[in-house]
């Protein structure tokens, strides 16, 4: 078969050279050396773009989710997310339009997700700070809908699973680092013991509870990298000095929603591996009792052992629920809308101290902000991830010759990193945030990848 080398050439050409003539317009203009290094760079790029489309999108994907460039403020002024996304959707659309290399495909999961996308962006329309709502959806919410599409169809190749695998793993690394040298120099602490980034200049991360959910996610990533099998001993290496950072990192942040997913994911490994279950039980709860006592907890100003009975941060959660409850009744059909809880807690809350609160639960989050039909359409959707990501798992172990053991490892750290998910949902919030749609897409990626290559 011979290969026509005029057509594979012309687009990409065509391409660059339309992008290099503002450039030589500009030197015309500008005879700057910088506009020299651009045109000289910018055929690389393009390239690079074009050819690597998935590359372009779990970038933009990690340093959405995990900010990056806030972890590290030397990258700010590069507006590395804004170039990425520029990127993603540029690959996105070549690769759907113009090359047609992308095949769109369509499962249950994918069908269930849109469901509750339209309950949500109808929701907008019926919010009652709609400005709000309309706000937080074209700022983040498009973006988390649209790469979810993108990484499940764009995710192909057993080298796209093992890129996702080990540039999650590292992420999580970098920010548990930087974690934990904001603890040992006492930078940005919140009521004087727990950690956090980026406080200073208003990053998401400057939340201890959600810091702690970006470095959970990671984690159960970084145990199937030491406890799958086949894989190298740096992988493994690799994996168990990332879960360590991970969990002092988590530690520091005191954040019990955060404590437990973690012992939510370590017990899901291991009860996958121990006939005893009531021995695992047992040592589980040494665990996490033992979690509890070495992060502290007792010291926290909110929360801690100063606190009689129920402490205030427990109360704090059950009159944000009761109040999500009561918007939820008052808004069956829509709720109040995207992000609009927080705005609505002094209408709704029976205890009021002067200060809106979050919702603290990602199930009465999304009760409250997408009413009865929306938290429906979720469940329904987390609990048909699950039962896809089980199915692709014990496929992937009943027939290890056909898969590489690192689609095994991110099979299995998927399926934990939802149990995770949902343990620590239920403390912390994480309705609108990344977490659930990047899992989601792995699955539809797993499962589509498995039930092709399994019929082979």
């Amino acid at each position: 078969m011979q290969i026509n080398v005029k057509d594979q050439l012309r687009q990409p050409l065509i391409i660059i050279l339309a992008a290099c003539i503002p450039l030589a317009i500009t030197w015309a203009f500008l005879p700057h050396p910088a506009i020299a290094i651009a045109v000289g760079a910018l055929p690389l790029v393009i390239l690079l773009v074009l050819k690597q489309p998935f590359l372009m999108v779990l970038l933009f994907v990690l340093f959405s989710f995990f900010r990056l460039h806030e972890v590290f403020p030397q990258l700010e002024p590069f507006r590395i997310p804004l170039l990425l996304s520029i990127a993603s959707l540029t690959a996105l659309i070549w690769q759907v339009a113009v090359t047609k290399k992308l095949t769109i495909y369509w499962t249950p999961e994918l069908k269930k997700a849109t469901q509750f996308f339209v309950v949500v962006i109808l929701g907008i329309a019926l919010a009652t700070n709609r400005p709000l709502a309309l706000d937080y959806f074209t700022n983040i919410y498009w973006k988390i809908i649209v790469m979810t599409f993108a990484i499940a169809w764009l995710t192909r190749s057993a080298r796209d699973f093992s890129l996702s695998l080990h540039l999650v793993t590292f992420s999580g690394l970098l920010v548990g680092l930087a974690a934990l040298y904001n603890k040992l120099y006492s930078i940005g602490l919140v009521e004087g013991t727990r950690v956090t980034i980026g406080r200073d200049f208003g990053s998401v991360l400057g939340d201890p509870n959600d810091l702690s959910l970006v470095l959970l996610f990671p984690f159960s990533f970084a145990l199937s990298l030491i406890l799958s099998p086949g894989l190298s001993k740096p992988q493994r290496l690799f994996g168990v000095v990332t879960a360590i950072v991970l969990i002092l990192a988590i530690i520091a942040t005191q954040s019990r929603g955060g404590l437990l997913g973690v012992a939510a994911v370590i017990t899901a490994f291991v009860w996958r591996r121990v006939a005893s279950k009531t021995l695992l039980i047992i040592c589980g709860a040494l665990v996490l009792t033992s979690l509890f006592l070495f992060a502290g907890i007792s010291d926290r100003q909110s929360g801690g052992a100063v606190e009689a009975g129920i402490d205030e941060s427990a109360m704090g959660r059950l009159y944000a629920w009761e109040a999500a409850f009561d918007m939820a009744l008052d808004n069956p059909i829509s709720g109040v809308g995207i992000d609009n809880f927080h705005p609505n807690y002094f209408f709704y809350s029976n205890y009021w101290d002067g200060v809106n609160h979050a919702v603290h639960s990602t199930w009465f989050g999304v009760l409250a902000e997408t009413g009865f039909i929306g938290l429906y359409l979720f469940l329904v959707l987390v609990v048909a991830v699950i039962r896809s990501a089980s199915k692709a798992l014990h496929t992937i172990k009943d027939n290890p010759d056909k898969f590489p053991p690192t689609i095994l490892a991110i099979a299995e750290g998927n399926l934990i990193g939802l149990v995770g998910f949902c343990v620590a949902g239920s403390f912390l919030t994480q309705t609108f945030t990344w977490p659930l749609y990047i899992l989601l897409a792995f699955t539809v990626a797993i499962g589509h990848f498995v039930s092709t290559n399994n019929n082979q």
